[in-house]
């Protein structure tokens, strides 16, 4: 067991018997390996707090623009990127409705996009890992990418990006339920 959850554990447990826990006490492990002692004061360091998602948007008319199209080519969304956004994720952001179960990390074919043809061949060559995620993409074409791997460049201006007409999750797609 982590030491973090044994002392989470140990404050939990003085919390429950009502005993005042010093934010400061510092549990170390005396000989037995079961008992603990608050016998030392440490002093904690703090970082700032980050903010997630605090991403500055361009001014209107200013950033990248980005076509997103469904798969019977009806407009979705036009948005404005800034420099080295990924489509997954202005997707998320814009609640456009690409899936990306692996959450980026290029382990599904979920965030499956289709790219206008003229700008296929700016963005830079799938890896072997993407191509591989690509090979199970439902709706395949010459033109497909991994959204989570296309990252926004100047020379991307009016790219449109086509959501296939359905999404191919093999963990959801292929589970066979189990009873508890």
């Amino acid at each position: 067991m982590s030491s973090f959850r044994i002392l989470r554990s140990l404050r939990m447990s003085a919390v429950v018997r009502d005993r005042p826990v010093h934010p400061l006490d510092y549990w170390t492990r005396s000989s037995s390996p079961k008992s603990w002692s608050p016998s030392l004061r440490r002093r904690l360091h703090g970082s700032q707090i980050q903010h997630h998602g605090n991403v500055t948007r361009p001014d209107p008319g200013t950033g990248i623009k980005l076509h997103f199209k469904d798969s019977k080519g009806n407009l979705l969304k036009t948005i404005e990127a800034n420099e080295g956004d990924d489509v997954l994720s202005l997707a998320h952001e814009h609640d456009i409705d690409l899936e990306g179960a692996c959450e980026g990390s290029v382990a599904c074919s979920t965030c499956h996009v289709v790219l206008s043809p003229e700008h296929y061949d700016l963005v830079p060559e799938p890896s072997d890992d993407e191509n591989d995620m690509l090979d199970m993409a439902f709706g395949l074409t010459d033109t497909s990418r991994l959204g989570c791997q296309v990252q926004i460049t100047r020379v991307l201006d009016g790219m449109t990006a086509t959501l296939p007409s359905a999404t191919r999750n093999m963990f959801v797609d292929g589970k066979k339920p189990t009873h508890h």
